[in-house]
């Protein structure tokens, strides 16, 4: 899923060798024990993530300022879930 949704294509270039040490190609994706977060990318969109992040360090203490630029998503096209 991840692989699918790279804007930048560096999975693309990890695999034609231009990229080392690349995560889940050449090095090894290790899974968190105790993950704090465990946010589905896969069925929110963008804002949502982020906002479930947001509540998530507020809720621990960590509180942000929200001087963030706004996101334009279109519903079901900004959330594809496999």
């Amino acid at each position: 899923t991840v692989e699918e949704r790279d804007p930048k294509g560096l999975y693309k270039k990890a695999r034609e060798g231009k990229i080392k040490g690349f995560t889940g190609i050449d090095a090894p994706y290790e899974r968190p024990e105790h993950p704090e977060v465990h946010v589905r990318t896969d069925l929110k969109t963008v804002a949502q993530s982020v906002n479930e992040i947001l509540a998530h360090l507020d809720d621990v203490g960590i509180h942000l300022k929200p001087h963030f630029r706004t996101l334009e998503e279109s519903g079901e096209e900004a959330c594809k879930a496999n």
